[in-house]
Parts: structure tokens; C-alpha cells; sequence
């Protein structure tokens, strides 16, 4: 079964064909930049885009870099605030035509490494981590998600954790790759204390380049890169609405 995969990030949306039984992209992914107003509509007219690239007419799959329930967003954290109270999935189906259901982006990238990739019949709590312009989370045990869980913003040295530690703050800071994993390696040493998980999986942009930052980390739960990389989100979110629509 195949089904278009997006995912929204606050830098660039990005979207693929999927099959959600193996989570391979069926060709290009389209990414295009994210609208510099962060406002539904312009987002939204991105998303239609993506539709009329793949000429796609089914079941889509998007994920939203905050809480959602029951396809209504309930926070923007690095989006306007007019995202609140909107029903996505409503949205998206009134520019596209297309059955939608709208996941948690971090869960959507922790569904996808869970069935699909490093999490694969892994027990226990695992924390999925998604590192981008923010820092998104999903948090599992013994496969079930506990969705919504946005870990990025735990308050840490007064601010949410996100604003020390995400990418883009290391890049705007212009942080060494050390300086950076030390500030990384405080917030796992956090999560560590608080869900004793059995394994860390990073995604978003941090799964690209981790040997750029493990060597300086001295967390001692296992951590590795999310299989999928950047793509989890896209794949996790196809899957989520097969799921719902099947």
C-alpha cells in the first residue's frame, strides 16, 4: 500500500510516496522551504504543491511539529500561534482532496524507527529524539507510544530545552560540535534520570552527522541514528494514516 508522506519542520516540508510496508520511498522526495510567515494558509498551499508534484490522489499522511489530537492542532510552539484550534487533517483535505490524518512529527519518526528501523522488537522505554529547528520526542514502551510527549520543551537553565540544543541554535551560535554535545549530553543525562530508557534513537537533522558529536557524549545508554535518518517523519506519518484509514 502507498500513500504520500509529509513532513512538516519549521525550516523545509518535505514529501514522498511511501510504502508503508517496507517505508521505502517510491522515487524523489520533494522538500520546499517553509513559508517565512509560519501561518496555516501559506503552509498549507505548500502542501497542495506537494500533492500536485506526485499527482497524488489517496490516503496522505502529515506530520505537525506539535500536540495533536484528533487531527486538531493544540500547540505552535515554532509556528504562529493561528495554527491552535485548526483541524489539519479538514485543512488539508479541502485542498487536496485526499483522505489525511495528521501525527505528532517526533511520533511519526519514532513509529516509522519502532515497526520499521533501529527500535525493531526493542522492549523497554525507548526515546526517540528528533533534532531540527527544535527538538521533537516519542517515547515508547514495549512498542506502545505515549504520544504527544514533547520532551523538547522540559525546562532546563530556566528556558525550554530546545532553545540551547536544537541545530539551529547551533548553528546561530555557531557551537563547535563538542561545545554542542556537552550541552546534548546534559539533556539525555535528564531524560535518563527521569525514564531510565533502554535505548536513545536520534533523528531529524542529528541523524545525519553523529559521529560528528557520540565521541563526546558520556551518556551510557546505548544511542544510535534513526535507520531512516531524516525521512522517518515522512515514513511515520504515511504509516500512522494507513493505520487510521485502512
Amino acid at each position: 500500500m502507498n500513500v504520500l508522506g509529509i513532513d512538516i519542520g519549521g525550516t523545509g516540508i518535505k514529501g514522498s510516496l511511501i510504502n508503508v510496508e517496507t517505508g521505502e520511498l517510491l522515487g524523489d522526495q520533494l522538500r520546499v522551504k517553509t513559508p517565512s510567515s509560519l501561518k496555516p494558509e501559506p503552509v498549507l498551499d505548500v502542501i497542495k504543491d506537494i500533492a500536485d508534484h506526485f499527482k497524488w490522489e489517496g490516503p496522505l499522511g502529515c506530520g505537525y511539529p506539535g500536540v495533536i489530537l484528533q487531527n486538531v492542532v493544540h500547540t505552535a510552539t515554532n509556528f504562529d500561534s493561528s495554527w491552535i484550534g485548526i483541524n489539519l487533517a479538514d485543512k488539508i483535505i479541502e485542498k487536496t482532496h485526499n483522505p489525511t490524518w495528521i501525527v505528532n512529527d517526533a511520533d511519526a519518526a519514532g513509529i516509522a524507527e519502532m515497526h520499521l528501523g533501529a527500535g525493531r522488537n526493542k522492549n523497554g522505554v525507548v526515546i526517540v529524539l528528533t533534532v531540527g529547528t527544535g527538538i521533537g520526542s516519542a517515547i515508547f514502551t514495549n512498542g506502545q507510544l505515549l504520544p504527544n510527549t514533547e520532551m523538547g520543551l522540559i525546562i532546563m537553565n530556566g528556558n525550554y530545552a530546545e532553545r540551547s540544543i536544537s541545530s539551529v541554535v547551533r548553528e546561530r551560535e555557531n557551537l563547535t560540535w563538542e561545545d554542542w554535545a556537552k550541552r546534548f549530553d546534559h539533556y539525555l543525562q535528564y531524560l535518563n534520570n527521569l525514564f531510565s530508557p533502554t535505548l536513545f534513537i536520534i533523528g531529524g537533522g542529528g541523524s545525519s552527522e553523529p559521529n560528528n558529536y557520540v565521541p563526546y557524549l558520556t551518556i551510557e545508554t546505548p544511542l544510535v541514528a534513526a535507520e531512516h535518518r531524516n525521512n522517518a517523519g515522512m515514513i511515520g506519518a504515511a504509516m500512522a494514516a494507513f493505520n487510521q484509514l485502512k
